[in-house]
């Protein structure tokens, strides 16, 4: 990835967290969207759309999830009042579409304890998407045993690059996250901060994944494109809203 376009994705992740996750195209139209008048908390204004931004999740209906390894919708995900919501342990979900490059930014919030997972470029080669897929934590830090070390916090690159702590908002606060994928260069956002970066691939990576768990799985984030998941096998209430989307070039 090119120095200019490195910048334009550290400004665009930046602009766009500080204005609550609302996607842009520039820091102008960054500006405007922001006063724009939505469709409703998961709707995105006539300003997202022309930049490009596409909903995942537009508080009406799931028809851009599936479950792994099936065709339909687990029974443990549902909408209330416009969220989508598991309220106890579930079946994974992914997208219907595969993704190599983009931008994603969602809104979420845990019960006290809850624990789940965003992943990225997975694939249905294995008997579980965190087989395959690098793994951007979901966690209530202060209530669950993985808060205690900041590999497994929140924001974390699953068991492998570490958070930052004191970003992440209580059990039951809604959080902001913005996902960077843009070759082998991945940026993690939460609430407007940067948490981390690396490289996939890299030498730094490699090392790092040989020592923990995943180094079992041959393929574990090879894959150039693939499906964004969500993780939900884990017991609590996991809530998500304004889930979108920007595919880059």
């Amino acid at each position: 990835m090119s120095t200019a376009a490195a910048a334009r994705i550290t400004i665009t992740s930046l602009v766009a967290l500080s204005f609550a996750c609302t996607p842009m195209g520039n820091s102008s139209q960054t500006a405007s969207s922001a006063a724009a008048t939505t469709t409703g908390t998961t709707g995105l204004t006539a300003e997202q759309t022309a930049a490009g931004w596409r909903a995942l999740f537009d508080g009406s209906n799931t028809d851009a999830w599936r479950g792994y390894k099936s065709q339909t919708l687990p029974a443990g995900w549902h909408i209330v009042d416009g969220v989508l919501t598991k309220t106890g342990s579930s079946e994974d979900i992914i997208t219907k579409d595969q993704f190599a490059n983009f931008e994603l930014a969602m809104d979420w919030k845990l019960s006290p304890g809850g624990n789940a997972g965003l992943f990225y470029r997975g694939t249905e080669e294995y008997d579980h998407i965190y087989w395959s897929a690098p793994e951007y934590q979901l966690l209530d830090d202060a209530g669950h045993p993985d808060g205690k070390s900041r590999l497994t916090a929140a924001g974390s690159d699953y068991g492998l690059y570490p958070s930052r702590a004191g970003v992440v908002k209580p059990a039951n606060e809604w959080n902001s996250t913005l996902l960077v994928v843009n070759g082998n260069r991945v940026q993690h956002w939460l609430n407007g901060q940067k948490l981390l970066e690396y490289d996939l691939g890299s030498a730094d990576w490699q090392q790092k994944v040989a020592a923990s768990k995943f180094a079992a799985y041959p393929n574990y984030g090879k894959a150039t494109r693939g499906y964004i998941g969500i993780q939900g096998d884990h017991d609590g209430t996991l809530s998500l809203r304004n889930i979108r989307i920007r595919v880059l070039p």
